[in-house]
């Protein structure tokens, strides 16, 4: 017979649960005593939360570290933040202005950090053919041209604004490098972008 194996609790796991549940909370309170009431205080956390992962997951595949780091340390400053405020250095019956408009504007750079890093193309593998039998000869697979990827319409509709500024200040059209450094994406994603100017 097998011994049995008792069960134990992994002490991270725990101290992880218990660090992610203050921080959700503290960004909650930020996020209510700035204006946002009901459920949009809720999705505050779980917005900065979610963006924080999709950096990670991001960094941990070794594509795009740039572009990661960038944006896991938008979503560490939003939580570290909120966790400041609430410890008392802020009253949060009187919260200010500034404060009020950076809750209200985390939407739209949430959404716009998601979108980059979701919609960067991932990293082509080719397929390797097994043959049935080692005398058999590897069936021979056609070509397929890799999938442009997706482009948001938001991102060609400022690429378009970028590009006809270039255009009345060049005199030229934008060309794909300078697309990509003024936008700050992968080539594949500014090649895609280009495609529909």
């Amino acid at each position: 017979m097998r011994p049995r194996r008792s069960a134990r609790v992994d002490p991270v796991l725990v101290q992880a649960v218990i660090a992610a549940a203050l921080s959700f909370a503290h960004l909650h309170d930020l996020a209510s005593a700035a204006g946002q009431d009901g459920w949009k205080a809720w999705a505050y956390p779980v917005s900065v939360d979610l963006l924080l992962v999709a950096a990670w997951r991001r960094l941990r595949s070794g594509r795009d570290r740039g572009a990661a780091w960038g944006w896991f340390l938008v979503a560490l400053t939003a939580s570290l933040g909120a966790n400041i405020a609430t410890a008392g250095l802020l009253d949060l019956q009187h919260v200010p202005a500034w404060l009020r408009i950076l809750v209200a504007g985390w939407p739209a750079v949430a959404f716009l950090g998601g979108t980059l890093l979701a919609h960067t193309p991932e990293a082509a593998t080719e397929p390797g053919v097994q043959p049935d039998s080692p005398l058999q000869e590897p069936a021979s697979t056609p070509e397929i041209a890799p999938t442009a990827p997706r482009v948001p319409p938001a991102l060609v509709a400022h690429a378009r604004k970028l590009a006809d500024d270039h255009r009345a200040r060049t005199g030229a059209p934008i060309d794909n490098e300078t697309l990509r450094t003024r936008l700050g994406v992968p080539a594949p994603l500014a090649d895609a972008i280009a495609a529909h100017l």
